[in-house]
C-alpha cells in the first residue's frame, strides 16, 4: 500500500471534552455570532474587519496580537466589528512548506496531527479568554470542522478549495458566516456557484456518517484577486469589478448578497503595504455607489505584530513565517481610518 497509517486521531468529541469552552465564553460567542449575522443580513450597518496573521504559528504571539485588538474594538464598536484571523491551516500551492499549526505545532519539528489538533483548539480558546473576541479560521480540511465548531465566528474557504464538492457541502451545515473566495483563476461564476451550493440543503457522507444539512444563508463571496494565464496578479476590488459582482448576485437570486474584499494575496500582488491603499479604494467605492455600499460588508487584512515575514528558525517575535503582513502600528491606524470612512 502507498499509505502508512501512523495514528488514529481523537474524535472532535474527545478533544472538546478535554479542552472545553466555558459557559461564559459560549455566551460570548453567541453574542458575536448574532452581531456578525446581523451585518451579513443587512440588519446592522456596521463593517467587518477580518484581520490577523497569514498563519497562526505561535500561540503566545498570536494571542498577544489578538488581545491588542480588544482596546481598538472598544473604540470603534459603533462602526466596526473586528474578527481576528487565527488561521491554523495553511494551503500550499505546490504542497511544499509549513502547513499550519494544526498539522505542525512546532514549525521546526516534524508534523504531529494529534498534537496539532490540540494546539489549534487551545490557541482559539486562549484567544477568546484573553481578548473576548471570537475569531476566524480557514477550513482547509472539512473533516476538522468538529474540532472548532463551537469556537469560530467566521470561516473562510480558500481559493484552491472553493471548487471542491466536500467543502461546499460541509459549509451548508454551518451556522456562522462563511466566505467563499474566488478561485485563483478569478472566475466569479465558480465563486457564486459555490455560494449557491452552500446556501442550499444537502445529503452526503461526512466523517463516516450519512448526514443532511439545512443550508447556510450566511455564505457569501470573498474577492482575493486572481492569477492570469501568464502568471501575473490581477485585481478584482475595483469599482467595475464590484458593480459586475452586484449584477451577477442579482441574477443568481442568492440570500443575503454580501462580499468581503481580501486586500492582500493577488489583489496586492502580495505587496503587503499596498493593503493600506486598497482598503482606501474599497471604502471610497462604497461611498460612491449605494449598491456597492450594501454589498461590501467588510475587508480582510493580513497583519501581525512585526511587519513583513521571516524564515522559519529566525525567531522574531510576532513576525509571519509565511506571507508578509502589515505591522501593528500600520494596522491600528488602518482600522481607525476604516471606521472614519464608514
Amino acid at each position: 500500500m502507498s499509505f502508512t497509517f501512523l495514528n488514529r486521531l481523537p474524535s472532535p468529541e474527545d478533544i472538546k471534552r478535554d479542552f472545553p469552552l466555558s459557559r461564559a465564553l459560549q455566551e460570548r460567542k453567541i453574542e458575536r455570532d448574532a452581531a456578525i449575522r446581523a451585518v451579513i443580513t443587512g440588519a446592522d450597518d456596521r463593517f467587518l474587519v477580518i484581520i490577523g496573521p497569514c498563519s497562526a504559528d505561535n500561540e503566545d504571539s498570536v494571542c498577544d496580537y489578538v488581545s491588542r485588538l480588544t482596546a481598538v474594538q472598544e473604540k470603534v464598536a459603533d462602526k466596526l466589528i473586528i474578527i481576528p484571523r487565527i488561521y491554523t491551516n495553511k494551503p500550499r500551492t505546490t504542497g511544499e512548506g509549513y502547513k499550519g499549526i494544526a498539522s505542525q505545532p512546532d514549525p521546526e519539528k516534524a508534523p504531529d496531527m494529534v498534537e496539532g489538533l490540540i494546539a489549534m483548539r487551545k490557541m482559539h480558546i486562549r484567544a477568546i479568554e484573553e481578548s473576548g473576541l471570537t475569531c476566524a479560521d480557514e477550513m482547509l480540511y472539512p473533516e476538522n470542522w468538529g474540532y472548532v465548531e463551537d469556537l469560530l465566528s467566521y470561516v473562510a474557504i480558500g481559493a484552491r478549495s472553493v471548487e471542491d464538492q466536500q467543502h461546499r457541502l460541509t459549509v451548508s451545515g454551518f451556522d456562522v458566516a462563511s466566505g467563499m473566495k474566488n478561485p485563483t483563476s478569478g472566475d466569479f461564476a465558480v465563486m457564486l456557484n459555490s455560494v449557491y451550493a452552500a446556501q442550499h440543503p444537502h445529503h452526503f457522507v461526512y466523517r463516516g456518517y450519512e448526514v443532511e444539512t439545512t443550508g447556510n444563508p450566511l455564505t457569501h463571496v470573498v474577492l482575493r484577486g486572481a492569477v492570469s494565464k501568464h502568471g501575473n496578479s490581477t485585481q478584482n476590488y475595483h469599482y467595475e469589478d464590484l458593480i459586475r459582482l452586484c449584477e451577477m448576485y442579482e441574477k443568481m437570486e442568492l440570500l443575503n448578497p454580501a462580499a468581503i474584499v481580501d486586500v492582500n494575496h493577488s489583489n496586492s500582488g502580495k505587496k503587503f503595504k499596498e493593503q493600506i491603499r486598497i482598503v482606501g479604494e474599497v471604502m471610497h467605492n462604497r461611498q460612491a455607489s449605494p449598491d456597492i455600499h450594501r454589498m461590501v460588508k467588510g475587508v480582510m487584512i493580513e497583519s501581525y505584530i512585526e511587519e513583513g515575514c521571516q524564515k522559519i528558525g529566525d525567531h522574531i517575535y510576532g513576525k509571519s513565517i509565511t506571507d508578509p503582513c502589515l505591522g501593528w502600528e500600520d494596522s491600528e491606524k488602518l482600522i481607525y481610518t476604516i471606521a472614519d470612512m464608514c
